[in-house]
C-alpha cells in the first residue's frame, strides 16, 4: 500500500511519464520509480507500460514480469502493446497465460484487444473460440466488445456471422453500424453497404470514409466523388482515398486538384500523389513533389522512397540516382527497412547505369529473390550486357528460384536487345514446355523483336501471323523497324498497312516507310505517304535531345 508521504512522488512520476518522448527518458523514469520504491504500484506500472510498449516491448515485458500478482488493468495494458503491433501469437498467448494464472480475469476491455489481432490476421478458428469464451463469461452485451466481433467476422468475410452478432446487439452505436457496413464492403457487396449507409441512424466520419474507400477500390470513382462531395466534414483520410482513386485511374490532374484543396496534408496523402505520378509515367512530377514535400519538413516513408526510386528508374538520370542512393543510405541507418528498399534500389541503380553499385547491393543481399534477379537482368540488357544477363538467369535457376511469366519477359527482352537469337528461342521453348507458361502477347512481341533486329524478317512476319493471340502494335512496329534497318520494302509495305489500321494517328510508322522509299529513290511513293499524312491530319513530331552533365 502506498503511504501518504509518497503521493507527491507518485503524482510527479505520472506527469513525467505523460511527457516522455523517448526510450532513454523512459529508462530514466523507470530508474526513478525503482528508487522511490513505486515499482509495485500497479496503476503507475500500467501508465508506464502504456508509454513504453510503443517503443520497446521487450523492456515493457521486463517491467511487467517484476509485478508478482498483476491485476486485470495491468494485464490489459501489457496485452495492448502487442495487440497494437498486430502480434497475433504473442497477444493470444498472453490471454491464455492470464487465464491460467487465475488471479486476474479478462474483462470487456481484454477481449477486443485479442479480437483486433484475430481480425487483422483472419484467424477465424481462434477468433471464434474467443467469441465462445465471451459468451460463456456473459460479456456479449457490451457494445464495444460486440462491435469487435462484427468487425472480426466482417474482415474474415463471414457476413452471416457478422449480421447475426449485429442483429443480437441490444445497443448499437455509429461504430457498430460502420463495422457491419465495412463487412459488406470487404465482401464486395457495395450495394448492400450503400443501403446500410442510407439507413444508419447516426454516421461518423469513419462511416463516410469507409464507403468512399469501398467505391474507390472497386473503381467506381463517380459514386465515390458524389459521396465525397456530400460529406458534411472531410478529413485527410477522405482526401487521400480520392487522391489514390484518381491516381490509380490515371487522372493525375484531378488527384493534384484534390491534394491542393486538402488541409493538414500528411505523409499518406503525399505518398498517394507521388506514387500516382510515378505509376502514370510522370517521373519528373513525382520527383518535383518529393522535393516540395521535403521543403515542408515532411519525413518520407518507405512507400514514398520506393516510388521515388521508380521515378528515377524511368528517368534514367545517373546524377539523381546518386542523390537518392546517398539519401537512402543515411535513412536506412535511421530506420528504413532494407527488406523493402534494397530491391527497388537495385532496380534504380541498374536502370540508371550504376551497374557496379547495383551488383554490389545484389551480392550483399542475404537472400536474393526473383524481383532482384529481374532488376539486375533488365539493367544489364539496357546497358549492353546481354551475355551477362543470360548467365545471371542460369544462376538464378541453379539457385532454385523458379522463373515466372515476368522473368521470361525480361530475359526475352534482353535477348532481343543483344540479338541473342539462339538463347531467345531456347528460353521461349523452355518457358512453354518445361515451365508450362502460356505465352502472352508480350512474350511474342519480344520474340518478334528479336527476329526482326537480327534480320530474320520472314520468320518474324510468319510468327506474328501465327500468333494465337492478337499481336500488339509494338510487335508489328518491331517488324517495320527491322525492315527499315535491313531494307526489306516488300514486308514493310504489308506491315505498314496493318499499323496504319492499328495506330492511324502515329506519325512514326508513316515516317519509317517514307524514309525507306527515299533510301531507294522511290520519290513517287514518298509523296504518296506524305499526302496520306496530310489527308489524315498527321504531323511529324520534332525530335529533341538532352545532354546531362
Amino acid at each position: 500500500m502506498i503511504q501518504r508521504s509518497s503521493l507527491p512522488s507518485l503524482a510527479s512520476v505520472e506527469t513525467l511519464l505523460k511527457l516522455c518522448k523517448s526510450e532513454v527518458q523512459l529508462r530514466q523514469i523507470h530508474a526513478r520509480i525503482i528508487r522511490k520504491g513505486l515499482e509495485q504500484d500497479q496503476n503507475l506500472v500500467s501508465i508506464f507500460l502504456s508509454s513504453s510498449s510503443s517503443s520497446s516491448l521487450s523492456y515493457s515485458s521486463s517491467v511487467f514480469e517484476r509485478v508478482p500478482h498483476p491485476c486485470t488493468q495491468l494485464w490489459n495494458c501489457f496485452i495492448k502493446g502487442y495487440s497494437n503491433k498486430f502480434l497475433f501469437f504473442d497477444t493470444v498467448s498472453l490471454l491464455v497465460r492470464m487465464m491460467r494464472a487465475g488471479l486476474a480475469r479478462p474483462d470487456e476491455y481484454t477481449f477486443p484487444l485479442v479480437m483486433k489481432v484475430c481480425a487483422n490476421n483472419c484467424q477465424v478458428r481462434v477468433g471464434s473460440s474467443v467469441h465462445g469464451l465471451v459468451l460463456r463469461n456473459g460479456f456479449d452485451k457490451d457494445v464495444v466488445l460486440a462491435t469487435s466481433f462484427v468487425d472480426f467476422y466482417g474482415k474474415c468475410k463471414d457476413l452471416v456471422s457478422a449480421r447475426k452478432v449485429f442483429g443480437e446487439m441490444p445497443e448499437r452505436n455509429a461504430v457498430s453500424w460502420t463495422a457491419l457496413m465495412v463487412a459488406y464492403v470487404k465482401s464486395g457487396e457495395l450495394e448492400e453497404a450503400k443501403k446500410m449507409f442510407d439507413v444508419m441512424p447516426e454516421r461518423n466520419i469513419g462511416s463516410w470514409n469507409a464507403l468512399i474507400d469501398g467505391f474507390v477500390k472497386s473503381g467506381d470513382l463517380v459514386n465515390a466523388k458524389k459521396l465525397f462531395d456530400e460529406m458534411p466534414k472531410k478529413d485527410i483520410i477522405s482526401y487521400t482515398s480520392m487522391i489514390d482513386g484518381y491516381a490509380k485511374g490515371g487522372d493525375m490532374r484531378s488527384a493534384r486538384v484534390l491534394f491542393e484543396q486538402a488541409s493538414d496534408v500528411d505523409v499518406r496523402a503525399w505518398s498517394a500523389l507521388i506514387t500516382g505520378f510515378a505509376q502514370n509515367g510522370q517521373p519528373n512530377e513525382a520527383v518535383k513533389m518529393f522535393y516540395e514535400m521535403c521543403e515542408k519538413n515532411v519525413k518520407p516513408d518507405v512507400f514514398i522512397m520506393v516510388s521515388l526510386m521508380s521515378a528515377c528508374s524511368q528517368m534514367g538520370s545517373f546524377e539523381l540516382c546518386e542523390q537518392v542512393d546517398s539519401y537512402l543510405h543515411q535513412s536506412m541507418v535511421n530506420g528504413f527497412s532494407s527488406h523493402y528498399v534494397t530491391p527497388a534500389l537495385i532496380d534504380m541503380n541498374a536502370k540508371c547505369g550504376h551497374m557496379e553499385r547495383a551488383a554490389r547491393l545484389f551480392e550483399e543481399m542475404p537472400k536474393r529473390d526473383l524481383v532482384s534477379y529481374c532488376s539486375m537482368m533488365e539493367g544489364m540488357g539496357i546497358h549492353g550486357c546481354g551475355g551477362e544477363a543470360v548467365r545471371l538467369f542460369e544462376r538464378m535457376v541453379e539457385e532454385g528460384i523458379v522463373p515466372d511469366s515476368v522473368a521470361f519477359t525480361v530475359i526475352l527482352k534482353v535477348c532481343s536487345q543483344a540479338k541473342l537469337v539462339e538463347d531467345g528461342l531456347r528460353y521461349f521453348e523452355l518457358m512453354r514446355k518445361e515451365y508450362c507458361i502460356v505465352a502472352s502477347p508480350d512474350h511474342y512481341s519480344c520474340l518478334v523483336s528479336l527476329l526482326s533486329r537480327s534480320g530474320k524478317l520472314k520468320e518474324a512476319y510468319e510468327l506474328i501471323k501465327a500468333m494465337p493471340v492478337e499481336p500488339h502494335a509494338s510487335a508489328w512496329g518491331s517488324v517495320l523497324g527491322g525492315c527499315s534497318v535491313h531494307g526489306d520494302t516488300e514486308i514493310a509495305e504489308v506491315v505498314a498497312r496493318r499499323l496504319f489500321e492499328l495506330e492511324p494517328q502515329s506519325a512514326g510508322n508513316y515516317v519509317l516507310l517514307s524514309n525507306m522509299y527515299a533510301a531507294l529513290d522511290r520519290w513517287a511513293d514518298v509523296a504518296l505517304v506524305r499526302d496520306k499524312m496530310k489527308e489524315n491530319g498527321i504531323k511529324k513530331i520534332s525530335g529533341r535531345s538532352w545532354i546531362g552533365r
